[in-house]
C-alpha cells in the first residue's frame, strides 16, 4: 500500500487507516479473536494507522488494540486515541471532560490498556465547552514534552478551534466526518486544514454502513437504531441515492461501496480514509479501492447524482449533533 503524511508535522501511515471502533459493541457483538486477526492482517496489508477511543466498549477496544500491538513491531503502527467521553455502566453517555487533570488520568490508563509506553496521536473527541481548547492541547503537549504523547490531533471541531488548538501546538491531523452522504467539510474546515497543514483523517466513509447497504443490527448497543438517517423515510430516500452511485462503480467494476472509499481518497494526498472493520474478509475489498483512479468525469458524475447537502436525516441525533463545534460553521 502507498503511504500518505498526517499533516506537515506528523508521521507517515498507510492511505488507509482502520477503524477499531465496530470491534467493540458500537454496532453489536463483534468477535475479540476475530477482530484481533483483522488488526494483524490489516496492519500487514499496509493499514498501519490504528484508531480506537478510550470510551469504545468502555476500555474494551484498547485491550483488544493491545492485544494486538504486542504481536506487531510497535515502530511499524500508528495508534491514535481519543479521549474524554464520559459512560456509564449500561453504556450510556455522560458528556465530555478535556480538563488537562482528567486527560493525564485518561492518557495515564490508555496507556496502561494498550500496553505501550507512549501514544502516538492523542486527540480529543469533542470540545470541551467548559474548558478553553488551548488549555487542552497545552497539556497534551506537556504530554508530548515528556515522552508519553508523539502528536497531537483534533476531532469534530470548526475553523475557529482549529486555529487556535495549532497557535498553541502543530496539529498532525483533524479526525471528522467525510463521505458521499457527509460533505461539509467542504465548506471551510477543508480549506482551514489546508491552510495550517494538517491532514484530514475520515471517518464514516461509508456512513456506518448506509453507502454498502447494511443497517442496525438490532443489538441493544448498536447506535444505529437512533441515527436520522437510518429511519423511515429518511433510509428509504438515503439508499436511492447510494443506488445512483452504482453506474459510476460500475464503470470502475468495483462495488458502491469501493467506490465510496476512493471517493473520499481522491479529496487529496493529505486526506486518509479510516475504514471500521471486523472481520479479515472485509480487508481484500478495501485493499482494492487503491486501485481505483477516478476521472474529473467520474468525480462530476457523483456529484450530480448524490449533490452535497442531498442525503436526509442528521449524521447524528439532533442533541448531539448541535454539540459538534465542527457543525457551527454551517449554522453561521
Amino acid at each position: 500500500m502507498t503511504t500518505r503524511r498526517l499533516g506537515a508535522t506528523g508521521p507517515e501511515v498507510g492511505a488507509l487507516g482502520l477503524g477499531c471502533m465496530g470491534m467493540s459493541g458500537m454496532y453489536g457483538p463483534a468477535d475479540d479473536d476475530e477482530s484481533i486477526a483483522t488488526i494483524l492482517a490489516a496492519v500487514d496489508a499496509g493499514m498501519t494507522l490504528l484508531d480506537t477511543g478510550d470510551f469504545y466498549g468502555m476500555g474494551h477496544n484498547e485491550l483488544l488494540v493491545g492485544r494486538a500491538l504486542r504481536q506487531l513491531d510497535r515502530d511499524a503502527v500508528t495508534v491514535s486515541v481519543k479521549f474524554g467521553a464520559l459512560r456509564d455502566a449500561v453504556g450510556g453517555w455522560g458528556g465530555f471532560d478535556a480538563r488537562p487533570a482528567a486527560l493525564r488520568n485518561f492518557l495515564a490508563y490508555s496507556l496502561v490498556r494498550l500496553g505501550t509506553d507512549h501514544v502516538d496521536i492523542y486527540r480529543p473527541a469533542r470540545l470541551d465547552p467548559a474548558v478553553p481548547v488551548e488549555d487542552t492541547i497545552g497539556a497534551i503537549a506537556e504530554q508530548v514534552k515528556a515522552g508519553l504523547v508523539r502528536h497531537i490531533g483534533l476531532s469534530e471541531v470548526g475553523p475557529e478551534t482549529i486555529r487556535r488548538a495549532a497557535a498553541v501546538h502543530p496539529i498532525c491531523d483533524l479526525q471528522i466526518e467525510y463521505s458521499v452522504l457527509s460533505r461539509g467539510i467542504e465548506d471551510e474546515i477543508l480549506a482551514t486544514c489546508r491552510e495550517l497543514g494538517i491532514a484530514i483523517t475520515a471517518y464514516g466513509v461509508l456512513s456506518r454502513g448506509l453507502i454498502a447497504g447494511t443497517g442496525p443490527s438490532g443489538h441493544s448497543s448498536d447506535f444505529r437504531a437512533h441515527s436520522p438517517r437510518f429511519q423511515g423515510a429518511n433510509l428509504d430516500h438515503n439508499l436511492g441515492l447510494v443506488e445512483r452511485l452504482r453506474p459510476v462503480a460500475e464503470r470502475h467494476n468495483v462495488s458502491v461501496a469501493q467506490l465510496a472509499i476512493a471517493w473520499v481518497a481522491a479529496a487529496g494526498p493529505d486526506v486518509i480514509p479510516l475504514v471500521g472493520m471486523r472481520r479479515r474478509s472485509r480487508i481484500d475489498d478495501a485493499l482494492a479501492t487503491a486501485a481505483v483512479t477516478l476521472s474529473e468525469q467520474d468525480l462530476a458524475d457523483v456529484d450530480r447524482a448524490v449533490p452535497a447537502g442531498s442525503a436526509a436525516g442528521g449524521r447524528y441525533e439532533d442533541a448531539q449533533l448541535a454539540a459538534l463545534d465542527s457543525e457551527r460553521p454551517a449554522e453561521r
